[in-house]
């Protein structure tokens, strides 16, 4: 079992993380320029993100849950927006 104090440090971190991503993904929604965006890290960074969700789905772990839902949605537009703009044609 989990003590309030460490489950509380388990949010904590989790918002932190969680809201540092915000920022980069923000900037990139807003100005719709994902050039700067390698595909592989945002590709392998959002499976890792679902993956973690999952992992916490099945040990119970309530921040890594909730962290890793939050971030999967700002990082699957992001990358979804990265994979449209790949698809468009060059002008």
């Amino acid at each position: 079992m989990v003590s309030p104090a460490v489950r509380a440090l388990g949010y904590l971190a989790a918002l932190l993380t969680t809201l540092s991503f915000f920022p980069q993904a923000l900037k990139t929604l807003r100005s719709g320029d994902t050039s700067a965006i390698s595909l592989r890290m945002y590709g392998l960074f959002t499976a890792g993100i679902a993956l973690w969700a999952i992992y916490g789905f099945y040990t119970g772990d309530g921040p890594l849950i909730v962290a890793n839902l939050v971030t999967l949605v700002p990082a699957g537009i992001v990358l979804e927006r990265k994979l449209q703009s790949l698809r468009a044609p060059r002008r």
